[in-house]
């Protein structure tokens, strides 16, 4: 196993051909490069480990799935480092799913936005608690939710997109399976157990059929889509790196409203 010091923002658990990965760097799962980074080593685990036929990303932190990228580690970074940070999140997370070779999951236990929701949509299947809230706040911090212009029209249309998009609100998890974003609502003490349902009815198929149904599924579902968020990498950093994007971050972790 890998991932398992004490510190480790991810806890890694495979048994009974499921693998869990939980994110676990409280208080709310800000993604910073180590975080990304063992998301996408928890991934490619799983995908090596043949007794594995199913994967679920989940959190270990009460009502908090993943509140996107750490903005406070941002503050006074280089466009190099953004860059390298955002790399990973867009594109590392994206080869890592599209070679898993096996079902995601995505749990929502709780609060999802920006890179969160980056996490959750890229996988194959989303589940949400009751209490799940969801949302894309960049454009209040002064940037662009540049990977969820590639991916939300093609999920839930060009218009709801824009929405979502340019307001930043809040919606919650009835109003996201409305909108197709996840698959079902679940309720908050029983979101454990119907993951591992489903995880356990996608780990007894076939496992042939499943990992070249899977890769023939994802080439179908491409569409361009890992040169398109290629190019959003460069839209993110680009503007997060500016004076203005800068000052905002700095107002975020300076919990005070930005000039």
């Amino acid at each position: 196993m890998i991932l398992e010091s004490s510190d480790s923002p991810i806890r890694y658990q495979a048994s009974g051909g499921i693998a869990f990965i939980r994110m676990a760097r409280p208080p709310v799962n800000a993604l910073d490069l180590r975080m990304v980074r063992a998301v996408i080593a928890a991934f490619k685990q799983a995908a090596d480990d043949d007794a594995v036929r199913a994967v679920v990303l989940a959190s270990s932190v009460a009502k908090r799935f993943c509140a996107g990228l750490d903005i406070v580690g941002l503050v006074g970074k280089s466009p190099e480092q953004i860059r390298t940070l955002v790399h990973e999140l867009y594109v590392g997370v994206s080869e890592a799913q599209y070679h898993l070779g096996k079902p995601a999951i995505a749990a929502v236990n709780g609060a999802a936005r920006g890179g969160g929701m980056t996490l959750a949509v890229s996988c194959d299947v989303v589940l949400a608690a009751e209490n799940a809230t969801f949302g894309y706040p960049e454009i209040d911090l002064g940037v662009l939710p540049a990977i969820h212009f590639v991916h939300l029209p093609r999920i839930i249309g060009r218009h709801r997109a824009f929405e979502l998009l340019f307001t930043g609100r809040t919606f919650g998890a009835t109003e996201a399976t409305a909108l197709g974003l996840i698959n079902r609502v679940v309720a908050d003490a029983e979101l454990e157990g119907e993951t591992r349902k489903l995880a356990g009815e996608f780990a007894a198929k076939p496992e042939a059929a499943v990992r070249i149904g899977r890769a023939a599924f994802m080439r179908q579902v491409d569409l361009d889509y890992r040169r398109s968020i290629a190019n959003a990498v460069e839209d993110f950093s680009n503007i997060a790196a500016t004076d203005a994007a800068q000052q905002r971050f700095r107002a975020f972790a300076e919990k005070r409203r930005a000039k």
